[in-house]
């Protein structure tokens, strides 16, 4: 009963999911699911991200998730662009219906991509499917290079790794060696970009990667 239940709730997700897919792509619009565990540096990624891609005359709209507080829609309200909190409450995740309204309203502003920044959460978001067109998965350098064994699905799906505030690794026991090994074990092809969100190191790099993945889309 259990199992039928989960069942049901993952096909009512996935049908919102896939209309919301159908209403991007009539509109050309280009979705991004960003996942990561709490503090590894999604927002700060993004503030060095969105002024190149408004660089290249990309129009860009954000999707906030968090439990609480519009503070993040705060930070990249700063550039001028459409952006829409969601607060989850005691949710570990985005879900199809609870973007659904939202991506609808925020495509009204034509954009080109369309950025959704996850619940700080390595699991649950993973296996939410939103209507995006790709997943990219971020850790940080403190929290270990062990996230692949210990977290593999999103591994496993993410279409890049972004591995964040590289420039502290000269400060930890990180080996970056293991973790691309561990990365390639999960999945031999995955993208995988060296970054410090801080710094702006890495950021043009996953930024041009983007740029070519979304006019192959289009």
């Amino acid at each position: 009963m259990e199992i039928k239940f989960y069942e049901n709730i993952m096909k009512a997700n996935d049908n919102i999911a896939n209309n919301i897919r159908k209403l991007l792509d009539s509109k050309g619009i280009f979705a991004v699911n960003f996942i990561s565990s709490p503090g590894s540096g999604k927002t700060t990624f993004l503030e060095a991200l969105i002024p190149i891609l408004i660089s290249k005359n990309i129009k860009v709209g954000v999707i906030e998730g968090d439990l609480a507080t519009t503070n993040d829609a705060l930070r990249i309200s700063k550039f001028n662009i459409p952006v829409i909190q969601i607060n989850t409450g005691s949710g570990c995740h985005l879900d199809a219906n609870m973007i659904s309204k939202p991506v609808e309203d925020i495509i009204k502003n034509e954009i080109n991509i369309l950025i959704i920044e996850n619940v700080g959460n390595l699991v649950c978001p993973t296996g939410f499917y939103l209507g995006e067109n790709i997943k990219i998965g971020m850790i940080s350098v403190p929290e270990g290079d062990d996230k692949p064994i210990k977290y593999p699905l999103i591994f496993n799906v993410a279409k890049a790794i972004i591995l964040n505030k590289i420039d502290l690794i000269q400060y930890t026991n990180f080996d970056i060696k293991k973790f691309y090994d561990y990365c390639r074990k999960l999945s031999p092809s995955i993208k995988i970009f060296e970054v410090s969100a801080t710094k702006n190191i890495g950021v043009d790099e996953f930024a041009e990667w983007l740029l070519e993945i979304y006019a192959r889309a289009r």
